[in-house]
């Protein structure tokens, strides 16, 4: 550990669009409070470091998440539409639709993109790891990945997660 500078390691395991704020929002905060921070984006996550960013909204996955709509008057706004599962499950175009919505919500209430979070974490010296293994599995290239992405396995993480004061599986 650097001179008693806290640290914040992370394991970032989900790659739709809810599980991508988490981990961003955390390291970049972190960074802003002076913690070096590390993220390892492992499986599913690890596309989240890619230059084109297509992460979605998987509803049927979460059974918790409120549907509201983006427009319309602020009553309707309001409404939490609960939508069954056997829907947003058997509804062909169901996730982009929600994928758009929750966008939409995101830019009204003026809510960082992945990509603007992402920018700040990398201008922050946030330390983006992404698991080689994944990366071999799945076929991914380095060139798919943004600049500033080290490329390392569980032990380059564990050295940094070691002296972390703060590991967080998201």
């Amino acid at each position: 550990m650097s001179d008693g500078q806290k640290r914040l390691a992370l394991i970032a395991s989900r790659g739709e669009l809810d599980y991508a704020y988490p981990p961003f929002i955390l390291a970049s905060t972190a960074a802003a409070l002076d913690m070096e921070v590390a993220i390892f984006f492992t499986f599913y996550a690890l596309p989240l470091l890619k230059k084109k960013l297509k992460a979605k909204i998987t509803p049927h996955a979460n059974a918790a998440m409120p549907m509201k709509m983006p427009f319309g008057p602020e009553w309707f706004q309001n409404i939490n539409w609960p939508i069954p599962n056997f829907v947003m499950t058997n509804t062909p175009g169901f996730g982009s639709f929600a994928t758009s919505l929750m966008t939409k919500t995101f830019k009204k209430k003026g809510v960082a993109t992945i990509e603007e979070l992402r920018g700040l974490c990398v201008e922050a010296g946030v330390k983006l790891i992404g698991c080689q293994m994944t990366m071999d599995v799945f076929g991914f290239k380095k060139e798919e990945f943004i600049d500033g992405v080290e490329l390392g396995g569980a032990a380059t993480f564990l050295e940094f997660a070691a002296d972390a004061d703060i590991t967080l599986f998201i």
